[in-house]
């Protein structure tokens, strides 16, 4: 099955470490008639450098990256070329990731071992301006979407906390959070805890979620 996306053919690159996934990808998608393969990275540096270069239409971003994460190269991309649509394709599932991998800027987020038509469907709404969940993380997003609470009063977050804040929404667990503001991990177990406090959340997530919606890290 063939999905017509646009007149024009999409430049994609793929960003994958797996010489099988890669393979399986660029196949997948070069059987689309308006899809174009422009080129392959293997780590985030590269993508980054290709991004710049090749000015693709759509980037396939893994997760999993080595030297540079897909989430730090997402942000590094979509910081000098936003208007470059990013689809994340990971087997990656947790919360903290699928937050991490929105705030980056990332315009979609399916998991691997999707469809290509769920991949298709994912790419038509990034190019759309819409922002697409596969099914199977949707809904653990959407549970930590709650509405704001006039208890959430980002206002009162001291400046470390919004440092920590920031560092929780990039996805990075305590000891890492610790180790890049030169701080404890009890110290920063307590900054964590003060932060959903002030928010009245009930995990670092919702924490993230509040930040995001609120423009609280803008």
């Amino acid at each position: 099955m063939t999905v017509a996306i646009a007149s024009k053919p999409l430049r994609v690159l793929i960003v994958e470490d797996d010489p099988l996934i890669q393979l399986g990808l660029e196949q997948s998608l070069s059987q689309q008639p308006n899809i174009t393969v422009i080129g392959i990275a293997e780590d985030g540096y590269i993508a980054v450098k290709m991004a710049q270069e090749l000015i693709p239409d759509i980037i396939v971003m893994d997760i999993g990256l080595p030297r540079l994460d897909g989430i730090s190269a997402t942000q590094k991309i979509k910081t000098s070329l936003p208007n470059i649509h990013i689809v994340m394709l990971s087997s990656h599932t947790a919360d903290t990731e699928i937050i991490a991998a929105l705030a980056s800027g990332a315009d979609a987020y399916c998991v691997k071992g999707t469809s290509t038509e769920s991949l298709l469907a994912a790419f038509a709404a990034a190019k759309d301006g819409a922002t697409y969940l596969d099914p199977q993380i949707a809904r653990k997003v959407m549970d930590h979407l709650k509405p704001p609470t006039q208890n959430q009063n980002t206002s009162h977050l001291s400046q470390r906390e919004l440092e920590v804040l920031k560092l929780i929404v990039e996805g990075k667990s305590n000891p890492e959070i610790a180790k890049v503001l030169y701080l404890s991990p009890n110290t920063i177990k307590t900054h964590v805890r003060g932060i959903m406090n002030k928010l009245s959340v009930d995990d670092r997530v919702q924490a993230a979620v509040v930040a995001l919606r609120s423009g609280l890290l803008k």
